[in-house]
């Protein structure tokens, strides 16, 4: 895709490349801000549940009293598999406001703070006495209601996709039910038997593209019929005319946002357990919309006809697609530039660690000085599972 868009050969977007280094000073001094020390972690689910210096999960994990480092890792399994999934875009006008805390808070940030009180409250869990883990039976039975009432969606306060959420975590549950020895290893089937799963396929190392390939594997019966190769649901995969490929996946783009965001949420947990976590450079950029976002606002690609700037978009229309295969490729153009500035080696600074501390971090910045509710460049219709 950044190939055909070097020729100019892109049905909606232009690239220009000479962007690419005023980019990267941008997203290097965003990074020396939020990091003075350049120690930046993955950019993971868990940054999330941190606000003003207090670590709401590990709070929540210490009083929990775990029986032991695996307990602890099904659970962040748990919790980090349900609110990856619950994390695509709620739209502009939805807020969670929250009573511990006095926070009220949008976005990502709400998201991940409304889930996080969700799994604290047993929503997920069919023991009472347990609340701090998902059951695969009790996400089976999930309803929008549910969510409406853990996300305190109103009609004063709206949040996009919510139905497609509450099918989503449903049919996450009745795939797990459906593969239950494998996730009931040493428990009843729960998303945290993927933590089991991983470890029984590792000695002490696992490489970062291994755990993307069982979360692709194994989850895949959880997402919306969409595109299909050889009868096996593709996920995050659409379709684009310009690629073209002489065999069955002519024409398709493949991008796994949440599914790779996952895998990066999942590395840390692994961590803690004891698992040394290789290759984290094997996982591709993100392609949503604060990433691709930055890019749009920095200059580097913009559309064709600025008119259409003012249109909505759904997640398979081909500007989207090409919009979002693009964000992938130019994060890869950018790593090298931004690790240059900083003075940082790729092996002590990997790809999802210029997610964190730059790119993302960026994309918002530039997105509130030139959007007063500081939302994407483009209006996207979100059905909740994709991004």
């Amino acid at each position: 895709m950044l190939a055909l868009g070097f020729e100019g050969d892109l049905p909606n977007f232009r690239v220009d490349l000479a962007r690419l280094d005023d980019t990267a000073d941008f997203v290097a001094g965003v990074i020396r801000e939020n990091y003075p020390s350049l120690q930046v972690p993955l950019h993971a689910r868990w940054r999330h549940f941190v606000f003003t210096g207090r670590d709401l999960w590990a709070d929540a994990a210490r009083k929990a009293n775990f029986a032991d480092a695996e307990a602890r890792a099904r659970a962040e399994f748990d919790l980090a598999i349900v609110s990856v999934l619950l994390d695509a875009g709620a739209g502009p006008d939805w807020r969670y406001k929250d009573a511990e805390t006095g926070l009220t808070l949008g976005r990502s940030e709400g998201l991940a703070l409304a889930s996080l009180r969700m799994f604290e409250a047993g929503l997920f869990s069919d023991n009472p006495r347990a609340p701090l883990r998902a059951d695969a039976r009790r996400l089976a039975a999930l309803t929008v209601e549910d969510l409406t009432r853990g996300f305190t969606v109103t009609a004063a306060n709206p949040m996009a996709g919510l139905e497609g959420r509450a099918l989503l975590l449903s049919r996450l549950g009745r795939a797990i039910l459906d593969s239950g020895k494998a996730f009931a290893q040493h428990d009843k089937p729960r998303p945290g038997g993927l933590f089991d799963i991983l470890v029984a396929s590792a000695d002490t190392t696992l490489a970062a593209p291994s755990i993307l390939h069982e979360v692709l594997v194994r989850l895949n019966p959880i997402w919306p019929d969409r595109l299909t190769l050889g009868g096996v649901p593709l996920g995050d995969t659409w379709r684009h005319r310009a690629i073209k490929r002489n065999d069955a996946s002519n024409g398709m783009v493949p991008l796994h946002k949440l599914s790779q965001w996952l895998t990066y949420s999942l590395i840390e947990p692994l961590q803690r357990a004891g698992v040394s976590v290789t290759e984290i450079d094997g996982l591709t950029g993100l392609a949503e919309y604060r990433n691709g976002g930055l890019f749009v606002d920095a200059g580097l690609i913009a559309l064709r006809e600025t008119a259409r700037a003012e249109g909505s978009y759904t997640v398979d229309s081909e500007l989207v697609v090409e919009w979002r295969a693009l964000t992938v490729a130019l994060l890869d153009r950018l790593a090298p530039l931004v690790r240059e500035r900083l003075g940082v080696a790729a092996s002590d600074f990997p790809l999802g660690a210029l997610l964190e501390g730059g790119t993302w971090a960026a994309g918002r910045k530039l997105a509130s000085e030139l959007r007063p509710e500081g939302g994407p460049p483009y209006k996207i219709v979100s059905d909740g599972t994709a991004f």
